[in-house]
């Protein structure tokens, strides 16, 4: 029922949660069948995946449009592709441009993680933004995402790259400045500074791919660099 596109980190918790309650068929570039089978779900090929009612696309920014023309003609006309990336406005024209339209589409971001969620998805947050997807399905996604405890926030991808510029992209910015600056635990310091410390350990946990896409790809993640610089 569901496919999985892409098997790191992040995919991984999704498959995890998923498949508790879902059969979920998971496939990744690089052989990873023992940890899909780990979580419940099962190893399947590329064309396996796209046979799924619901594809989601777990794979980096960068790489979204060249996954998006391989699985193009594979997708059957009653597909749901879901992307989960940190920036909306470009996925979303890649999604539209590329897939057929006989192919739904909703954009998403979670916003949390391996880390942060790790034991609950209870009280974290998921953005959705309507692309292409009819308003029943549409109500039994934001539904099922409500009965997991999770708070959903429903915006355009214009208005989710403008703040998330600030809420991650800012954050990840200066998380990676501290690590770069050299930043450690000191024997004599403030709360205040173990508070920089926490922001240094949280996107030290994530790839440098992430950091460079989110910044590349948010049309407003420049403007508040610059600003905040």
């Amino acid at each position: 029922m569901i496919g999985i596109i892409g098997f790191g980190r992040f995919g991984r918790l999704m498959s995890r949660y998923l498949a508790q309650e879902f059969n979920v068929y998971a496939y990744d570039i690089e052989d990873k069948s023992g940890a899909i089978a780990e979580t419940g779900a099962v190893a399947g090929s590329l064309e396996e995946i796209c046979r799924q009612k619901i594809v989601i696309l777990a794979v980096p920014i960068s790489g979204i449009q060249d996954v998006l023309k391989k699985i193009a003609p594979l997708l059957r006309n009653d597909t749901l592709i879901v992307d989960v990336c940190s920036v909306k406005v470009n996925p979303v024209q890649w999604m539209k441009a590329i897939l057929p339209d006989y192919v739904s589409i909703l954009a998403t971001h979670p916003m949390f993680g391996p880390d942060s969620a790790a034991k609950t998805l209870e009280g974290s947050k998921i953005v959705l933004c309507k692309v292409r997807i009819d308003d029943e399905h549409y109500s039994q996604i934001k539904s099922y995402l409500a009965s997991k405890h999770l708070t959903v926030i429903e915006t355009t991808p214009e208005e989710h790259d403008k703040e998330i510029a600030v809420s991650l992209a800012l954050t990840h910015f200066i998380g990676r400045s501290l690590s770069e600056f050299g930043a450690s635990q000191q024997l004599i310091d403030t709360e205040g500074y173990k508070r920089l410390l926490h922001i240094l350990e949280v996107v030290e946990h994530d790839t440098w791919q992430l950091f460079l896409d989110m910044n590349h790809y948010n049309p407003y993640a420049r403007e508040q660099r610059m600003e905040f610089i």
